[in-house]
């Protein structure tokens, strides 16, 4: 445990619980702006948008807000456009963690403007990319390490999830799937301090109480174990796996379909978001609401209070978001995309529902419950988060009962997803621009290890007044190069590598070799685990270590028992988080 680090993760913590309270008030004043022409920053994202006075003036609403949009994202930073989360991941595992500082501030005011002009994306990955961006910034100006740099950077992250959501455990779990690269106590820690302040300081700003209220669920303890009932969910997975796969293909369709269009980002931009007020307008004429603008936590919530059943309004409308957030990104908004996932999840989830309703009498599962499973499911399969997506809804419903149906349908969707498209909608992203992730975070045993299996040259000694013609007559003896280790009194003074013999052996015989002795080196018992021995290394600034006998190994030459370099423990595995710091040193 690295105090410092942790009260580093309880500060990125606070500020990104503020970050995402500031996100939200921006998005209601754009909103409000936008919509109805007053100042204010009053926005009940559980309520729907009332019909703006420009009536069909509002197709233009959206189309401004690009333009403006078009201008922060291209003038300030390239980085802003898009759902941020794969900004997030890239930085992380290709630039070292560094994220500009720019970043928070032009994503800020781009998402909130994508959002509250009418873009139908969400808030999620835009607190994401505004956490990660904080948590990167404070580790490059306290220049921490690297390792504890992307930690900062896993920290901001789920701790924005955990502010918009009120879900903390969700939010470290979604950091731990997505962000880091190192699971351990010293990285999870860190971790859950900061989604623990960020929750806090949510709850204070926005009550305790999760992002929707979802009635009791009709799946109690009897029918939850019940054959119809298991597999009215696991089909409901595999068609939320097929939508997931549908879903992350059509934004980067969209996306490829508007870079072909002639003109440039403002033309394209504005085109797309003005098809997008389109429905807006024709959506509040024929059934009364905007619904698919903005988040749309409004349809979701008369989803789950049984508000909206008719079979056809949901199936349409899951539709209409689809084609609405594709527009909207592939455009090229500023936005996430994992509010229009749970839009379409419940709405999908509740259509079939009743539809099954329709085709088997007495199936005893709700409209309800199928629109939570299905948010659970389009969560899991489009963005890789599956163990997040059940934990989240389990923290919004704390009912036990829906756990096992939605472990099965959420394992499904998952599943189904992978087989039809490996990539999930984060990392298609990079895999577009050549830039490949692990598919997961092992344990390396390499490290475990002790250091004396990793010698890889001998060693020879020699006294520090040894002539280069000495040290050649003794080599004939080698088959291969050894390090030379050179002593004077007793006490090893410095050591010429096997690397580096080379060069010293293209000198006259007449020369001393003392010059060409590395004086740094480190000192440690013979049963030095790897890791340990990377950390010496690394805390002694040096990248060759004698292993001696004794603990503490003595200082005696005649105790030397191996040499081994920095490259010799580099050809054997790839380290992880700090250990990769020495490398480039």
């Amino acid at each position: 445990m690295h105090p410092r680090l942790a009260l580093l993760a309880l500060l990125v913590g606070i500020i990104a619980g503020l970050g995402a309270v500031v996100f939200r008030g921006l998005i209601g004043l754009f909103h409000n702006l936008f919509f109805f022409g007053h100042l204010s920053i009053a926005y009940d994202t559980l309520r729907h948008t009332v019909e703006s006075p420009w009536g069909i003036g509002v197709i233009a609403v959206p189309v401004i807000g690009a333009l403006l949009v078009a201008f922060l994202v291209k003038t300030f930073a390239p980085e802003a456009k898009g759902h941020g989360v794969p900004e997030v991941i890239d930085a992380i595992y290709y630039k070292r963690g560094v994220i500009r500082p720019q970043v928070a501030l032009i994503k800020s005011l781009a998402s909130s403007i994508s959002i509250g002009s009418g873009g139908a994306i969400g808030r999620e990955g835009p607190i994401i990319q505004i956490g990660a961006t904080f948590g990167s910034v404070l580790g490059q100006w306290i220049r921490l390490p690297e390792w504890q740099r992307l930690v900062l950077i896993a920290c901001g992250a789920g701790a924005g999830i955990a502010a918009t959501f009120n879900t903390p455990i969700g939010g470290i779990l979604f950091a731990t799937e997505i962000m880091l690269v190192e699971i351990s106590a010293r990285t999870l820690i860190p971790l859950m301090i900061a989604t623990g302040a960020a929750s806090f300081v949510g709850r204070l700003f926005f009550g305790d109480h999760a992002s929707f209220i979802i009635p009791p669920m009709t799946l109690h303890a009897a029918t939850s174990s019940s054959f119809r009932v298991f597999m009215a969910y696991a089909l409901l997975g595999l068609v939320m796996g097929l939508l997931a796969m549908i879903y992350t293909r059509s934004v980067y369709a969209f996306e490829d379909a508007f870079d072909r269009i002639p003109g440039n980002y403002y033309t394209r931009h504005a085109l797309g978001m003005l098809l997008v007020g389109v429905m807006m307008y024709l959506l509040m004429r024929y059934l009364g609401h905007y619904y698919i603008e903005g988040v749309g936590y409004a349809t979701i919530q008369d989803i789950l209070d049984g508000h909206l059943t008719v079979t056809w309004v949901l199936l349409t409308l899951m539709f209409l978001k689809l084609i609405a957030v594709s527009l909207t990104l592939g455009s090229g908004a500023s936005g996430g995309i994992f509010s229009p996932a749970l839009f379409m999840g419940a709405a999908l989830g509740a259509g079939l529902v009743s539809l099954g309703h329709g085709l088997l009498p007495g199936l005893e599962v709700s409209p309800v419950g199928g629109a939570v499973i299905g948010m659970a499911c389009m969560v899991a399969a489009s963005t890789g988060a599956a163990v997040t997506a059940v934990v989240m809804i389990f923290e919004m419903t704390r009912d036990y009962n829906v756990i096992i149906p939605l472990i099965i349908a959420v394992s499904l969707a998952y599943g189904v997803r992978h087989l039809l498209l490996a990539d999930n909608l984060y990392t298609l992203k990079l895999s577009r621009r050549g830039r490949h992730l692990p598919t997961s975070v092992q344990s390396n045993l390499y490290l475990m290890r002790d250091a004396l299996e990793l010698i890889q040259a001998p060693f020879l000694r020699l006294d520090a007044d040894t002539r280069i013609g000495v040290l050649r007559t003794r080599l004939e003896a080698h088959r291969t190069r050894p390090h030379v280790v050179l002593v004077e009194g007793g006490v090893p003074v410095g050591i010429i590598t096997s690397d580096a013999l080379g060069a010293v052996l293209a000198e006259s015989d007449d020369a001393p070799l003392s010059p060409y002795a590395n004086p740094q080196y480190s000192l440690m018992a013979e049963h030095t685990q790897v890791i340990d021995l990377v950390s010496h290394l690394r805390k002694d600034a040096t990248h060759i270590a004698i292993l001696a006998q004794g603990q503490p190994p003595s200082t005696g030459a005649d105790a030397i028992v191996g040499v081994i370099s920095w490259d010799d423990v580099m050809e054997h595995a790839n380290l992880p988080g700090d250990l990769r710091d020495m490398a480039t040193r």
